[in-house]
């Protein structure tokens, strides 16, 4: 199967899917950029279209009011948008970290091409980390992702990795989700989002204090199960089981995984916990659930249906942890 990741770059330790060419620490944004694909540029033309006549070969027409997207270096169309649409360049992505990394002490750890080139994003760690009972460490990172096809507003997201599992988790304070998102219709402004994002960075030690608070938070086994139903299955705490369950399959894993079978489940911080619960759900979105590919997992882990139980689930052990 082909991969969904087209091209792709790291630092560090090999990502959870294994795949991308690796870098040694703190390369330039030049290297990154040639290692991660992401060397090439989204040039645009008018749409042309063919009216078939007989007895020839038809006339060429235009449509203005939309353009077509292509690559610089293989000539692939990406999509076809309004004029007013606003393309955001993959190196664009990169030199949003040139300041960033070289004085204010963040280091890109992963960037790539998604789905041929309609989506790009990189990753850096921001030097925030945190460790919470039995050494259980959490570091921050900064998500940049953009597409070129409408499906993803061009969107700077702080993030948390927890280190003995990989798991990614948006950070979020009372219920709404820290990330700067500037949509195509608006020109990208890098510095603007930066001085948006140093309110959102700073954040870091609420959100930390909060996950503190759920790993204080010791869980019976019938709040495990309201948890899981709730958060997969769409059943109310405390209301009616019903004689089916849906989801049933990712109940069960997402079980498993808080019970003992997950990453880091038996830490001081997570057995029994409001903290192991929502890992059992993050590291099940992350690396467990049902997907085409690790590449459509990854790509619903952050952008999609994947992020959404995630927040369902961190706003789920927050209620339970108030």
């Amino acid at each position: 199967m082909a991969h969904l990741i087209e091209t792709m770059a790291y630092a560090g330790a090999t990502p959870w899917h294994g795949l991308g060419n690796q870098l040694s620490q703190k390369q330039p944004i030049e290297i990154w950029q040639r290692e991660a694909g992401m060397d090439w540029q989204i040039l645009e033309s008018p749409v042309h279209f063919k009216s078939d006549a007989i007895g020839h070969l038809g006339a060429i027409h235009s449509f203005p009011q939309q353009k077509v997207l292509y690559r610089s270096d293989s000539k692939a169309p990406l999509s076809v948008v309004s004029q007013r649409y606003h393309t955001v360049q993959p190196r664009e992505v990169l030199e949003f970290y040139r300041d960033l990394t070289a004085v204010s002490g963040y280091e890109l750890e992963t960037a790539g091409v998604l789905k041929g080139g309609r989506k790009f994003w990189a990753l850096a760690r921001t030097g925030q980390n945190t460790a919470l009972k039995g050494n259980d460490q959490v570091n921050g990172y900064l998500l940049l992702a953009t597409s070129c096809d409408g499906t993803l507003a061009t969107t700077a997201t702080p993030t948390t990795v927890r280190v003995v599992c990989n798991n990614t988790l948006t950070i979020s304070l009372n219920g709404s989700i820290s990330a700067i998102k500037v949509p195509h219709s608006t020109r990208f402004d890098p510095q603007a989002v930066k001085k948006q994002l140093g309110i959102a960075v700073s954040q870091w030690d609420e959100f930390m204090y909060r996950m503190r608070g759920l790993a204080e938070r010791k869980v019976q086994s019938h709040e495990a199960m309201g948890f899981f139903m709730n958060v997969l299955c769409d059943v109310a705490p405390n209301s009616k089981l019903p004689e089916v369950l849906p989801n049933e399959r990712a109940l069960r894993k997402v079980q498993g995984l808080y019970e003992g079978q997950g990453r880091g489940a038996t830490l001081e911080s997570a057995q029994g916990t409001a903290w192991g619960l929502l890992n059992a759900v993050t590291e099940y979105v992350d690396h467990e659930r049902r997907a085409r590919s690790t590449e459509y997992r990854m790509d619903s882990a952050w952008f999609g249906q994947g992020a959404v139980i995630k927040q369902r689930a961190l706003d789920a052990a927050l209620q339970l942890a108030a």
